[in-house]
């Protein structure tokens, strides 16, 4: 029963230790999706960030996509680029003009995707 206790104990021990810091992560902006896409992976959090950019990116494309209409806003070549590749893309083209920070991030996205990636 001891040993049993002491497992528990340990058990719970390491899982609090290996609990990571809650973090706050805003994207309301384009600069705030840049920033979050752009987190440095050294730094706390950076995984966090960089997973919650992609999965931004591939939610707000897949719903523009599928809900669009007719004339898609952008069209990825085949075979599409890699999304790291492409929100790397984007970071630069929201720093490159400091106006493109304060756009909605889902606008400033879209707009940037059809100045890279424009349909024939």
């Amino acid at each position: 029963m001891i040993r049993l206790l002491a497992s528990v104990l340990l058990i719970g021990l390491s899982a609090s230790a290996l609990a990571a810091e809650p973090i706050t992560i805003r994207t309301g902006t384009a600069g705030e999706l840049a920033n979050a896409c752009a987190a440095n992976p050294k730094e706390p959090g950076a995984d966090a960030r960089i997973n919650f950019c992609h999965g931004f990116a591939q939610g707000a494309i897949t719903t523009q996509l599928r809900t669009g209409g007719d004339k898609k806003p952008f069209c990825f070549p085949n075979p599409a680029p890699k999304r790291t590749e492409t929100m790397n893309e984007f970071v630069r083209w929201v720093r490159a003009d400091g106006s493109r920070a304060s756009l909605n991030s889902a606008d400033g996205l879209f707009q940037f995707l059809a100045q890279r990636y424009p349909c024939p």
